[in-house]
């Protein structure tokens, strides 16, 4: 692939972002009327079938609302729809605000974020202070599920389980803040265990769905199509693997990928990608560890392709953490090798199964 080739599927990728998170008003945009003034007797028309239909879809959802917690909250409980919002704020803060903690505490990207609220004004102020979320008036709300950015390209079982993952890292946060003891201390107590192996049939929608949803944790940006993903995992010059995670609190699914071109001498790792979810496992290099042995071990060079985006700065700091060093770049990104002769061990709270069904001891 050429590198104008390249920088067009990058760009076509940031053109069409999914929604990852859609936050709610609540007077006059869940429910009819305004809570203070003796409304909220009802849903707004259809707001079930959207909040159900989002879940599905694995788009996550929260509220921003401008009331009294105790007396707002156990309202939305009644109304069936609390286990649907993850991280609500509800207060008397700006919305801004709000959206923006929303946005940090599920570590997704404003740009991802969507604001529904029937009044102008905060809307008009959201849109001011967060240019890049995207805001809705309510009076839109019954074409909702009909706009292209509420549509993913992909969805799979995982994908109609992302809220249930999201509650159990609420959970996990939860019993850290609740640990006596250092960081290493609590995640070893996780039991982490992740699987590497190459990527089989029933990965590949997956596989196709990180090329799409993440932004952050993304060497190139570059997105694949299923049959692109299906192509790669039986040529004979490409290793495409995926990384699993389990812990103690159940699965968190696929949250790696890793595309690498397998030349004669030397190896080049065209796309590497983690899920954001569980980035704060200190899990983010296992899979980079992964690739730099089993080069090691194939007595060839390793090289990564990197495309600096407006997001995935993370990215190049593990690369060069990692002990890789720029030999070249153009106008299409950078290109990194690794010396193969120090390699970071791996973290000792993480077990890990490789693709050769080794088990590696951290």
């Amino acid at each position: 692939m050429s590198n104008s080739d390249q920088q067009e599927r990058v760009d076509d990728r940031r053109a069409r972002k999914t929604v990852k998170c859609l936050v709610w008003d609540l007077d006059d945009t869940l429910w009819q009327g305004t809570l203070l003034n003796g409304g909220a007797r009802e849903l707004r028309d259809d707001v079930v079938a959207i909040v159900k239909e989002l879940d599905a879809r694995g788009i996550l959802q929260s509220v921003a609302s401008k009331n009294d917690h105790e007396v707002a909250w156990p309202l939305v409980e009644a109304f069936g729809l609390s286990e649907y919002f993850l991280h609500p704020q509800i207060s008397w803060d700006s919305k801004a605000d709000s959206v923006r903690a929303i946005a940090e505490t599920l570590g997704i990207g404003l740009d991802t974020v969507a604001f529904i609220d029937d009044q102008a004004a905060e809307r008009d102020e959201v849109a001011f202070y967060l240019p890049q979320v995207r805001v809705i008036d309510a009076l839109e709300l019954a074409g909702l599920l009909d706009r292209p950015e509420f549509r993913p390209d992909v969805i799979t079982d995982e994908t109609r389980m992302r809220r249930v993952m999201y509650r159990t890292d609420i959970a996990r946060t939860e019993a850290e803040k609740h640990f006596t003891g250092t960081r290493d201390a609590f995640l070893i107590t996780l039991g982490m265990r992740m699987t590497i192996r190459p990527a089989r049939e029933g990965d590949l929608r997956r596989a196709e769905e990180l090329t799409l949803r993440t932004n952050q944790l993304n060497t190139t940006g570059l997105t694949y199509s299923y049959q692109e993903l299906e192509d790669l995992s039986r040529s004979p010059d490409h290793l495409l693997l995926v990384a699993t995670l389990e812990d103690r609190y159940g699965s968190s699914g696929t949250i790696g990928l890793a595309l690498v071109e397998t030349g004669a001498t030397a190896w080049t790792i065209r796309l590497l990608i983690m899920s954001c979810r569980v980035i704060t496992r200190g899990v983010g290099t296992v899979l980079l560890g992964h690739l730099l042995r089993r080069a090691a071990d194939a007595g060839v060079r390793l090289q990564a392709a990197f495309v600096h985006t407006d997001r995935n700065r993370q990215m190049y700091i593990a690369y060069k953490f990692a002990g890789f060093v720029e030999v070249s770049e153009d106008t299409g990104g950078v290109l990194l090798e690794h010396g193969l002769k120090q390699i970071h061990p791996l973290p000792a709270y993480v077990q890990v199964i490789s693709d050769l069904d080794e088990e590696v001891a951290g």
